[in-house]
């Protein structure tokens, strides 16, 4: 089989994807629209010339244009079309692909309230009798008055709507958790969990699912778990402290029930689905649904898929997962560190400009949010800006090469954090009792 895939994006998950499927054996051309100065040499790489007609509708597609993206598909003659972030596909833009004739990985509009409504995935995970935090859904202000006093401090206040990563507060501060309530049409205000936290994507075809490795990003801007939270400053896989059956014991208790949940309501789920869980002291729960790889996890993980992630998603998409078999994996580690502009989670610097020296082999970096200048000079484009993805023998080694390397990055006005995965390379995260 030979295949041609699309993916729809611009950041850091779809610059992954596409440096994922370049290296599987069975596909044959993969484009990236709208893509990213990381993205765009691949199309090039496959015959598409970014000063043609052709080139320009790739680089200047509306993800959201559900026209736009069939059009292209259709031009360039790919097999699969793949949706990368959230909103086109809480939109439907996945739906209208299908209709087109035109295979899709990603849910449909329905499917994807998992993430574009999180009391829609309480409902959901409460009907599938999946484990997750006590909650409420709340619209008024006294609701959410007698909910943040309910469930006290420390505070979790999620806005019920996609955003952008940043819909979620945890505080101390009644104040503040108010203050982030009001800013909402509507939230769902829950019980803080405790114990750490890990994400768990599962590649899905409407009945059956396949596990990646369990990762773990960090959500906090500042080193030691501080400040705001973010869409993740850095990422890592596998977990070394990881209890053997976590994998098999959220595919039971989460993404088996929770797809038989979806089949049920007439929506069944064909894409990826991402359960981010707290190993708390009381078990295992689900923070939240995402329908879609997440960033940064994704850069983390793919690097280490040695089944061709072509053939895998292609089957997902077809519902034929049965013939994929397990998945196999390189036995290194992987971590990746975001490196933000300045000002990020909140108003970033787009100022400056960004220059990335030769990597070495063990050392891939990967574009989240940039752009060329009139200059072409390569500046920041967002609050995100670049990935430094790394493998290791183990999580010490990878911690090494993604640190020593990023200090040759020259980005005057950009900052990352200096402790992802320390605790884990050191040992200092205690296996959870499940």
């Amino acid at each position: 089989m030979q295949l041609t895939v699309l993916v729809v994006g611009a950041g850091g998950r779809e610059h992954a994807l596409a440096a994922a499927l370049a290296r599987d054996v069975e596909v044959v051309g993969v484009h990236v629209a709208p893509g990213n100065p990381g993205t765009w040499d691949l199309s090039a790489s496959y015959g598409v010339d970014h000063a043609s007609d052709l080139g320009q509708r790739i680089s200047h597609l509306d993800p959201f244009n559900p026209d736009a993206v069939v059009d292209l598909a259709l031009d360039l003659g790919v097999n699969l079309v793949v949706i990368g972030p959230e909103a086109p596909l809480v939109a439907g833009v996945a739906d209208q692909v299908r209709e087109a004739g035109i295979l899709c990985f990603g849910p449909s509009a329905q499917a994807a309230q998992l993430e574009g409504s999180k009391n829609f995935a309480k409902q959901v995970m409460a009907s599938a009798g999946v484990p997750t935090a006590a909650s409420r859904f709340c619209e008024e202000l006294e609701d959410i008055e007698s909910a943040l006093d309910e469930f006290g401090a420390p505070y979790v206040v999620k806005d019920d709507a996609l955003a952008a990563g940043k819909g979620v507060v945890v505080t101390m501060d009644r104040d503040v958790a108010l203050a982030h309530a009001k800013s909402c049409s509507a939230v769902v205000i829950e019980e803080y969990l405790d114990g750490p936290e890990v994400s768990l994507f599962a590649i899905c075809d409407g009945v059956r699912a396949l596990p990646l490795l369990p990762a773990q990003d960090f959500k906090r801007v500042g080193d030691g778990d501080t400040g705001p939270n973010t869409g993740g400053m850095g990422a890592y896989c596998p977990l070394p402290w990881a209890p053997p059956e976590l994998t098999d014991m959220v595919m039971a208790q989460v993404i088996t029930p929770t797809l038989a949940e979806m089949e049920r309501r007439g929506a069944p789920f064909q894409g990826l689905l991402y359960a981010g869980l707290a190993l708390t002291s009381r078990g295992l729960r689900v923070v939240e649904f995402n329908v879609r790889f997440g960033d940064p996890e994704t850069e983390a993980i793919l690097p280490l898929l040695d089944t061709g992630l072509g053939r895998l998603l292609f089957a997902a998409a077809m519902g034929s997962l049965e013939g994929i078999g397990s998945l196999t994996w390189k036995d290194d580690y992987s971590l990746v560190i975001v490196y933000a502009a300045q000002g990020y989670p909140g108003t970033p610097s787009l100022d400056g400009s960004i220059t990335i020296p030769p990597s070495p082999e063990s050392v891939q970096v990967i574009h989240c949010g940039t752009a060329l200048g009139s200059d072409g000079c390569l500046k920041p484009n967002s609050g995100r800006v670049l990935g430094i993805v790394a493998q290791g023998e183990d999580l010490g080694k990878a911690r090494d090469g993604a640190y020593s390397y990023i200090t040759d990055i020259g980005f005057p006005t950009g900052f990352y954090r200096r402790d992802i995965a320390e605790k884990a390379a050191n040992g200092m995260i205690p296996i959870p009792n499940l």
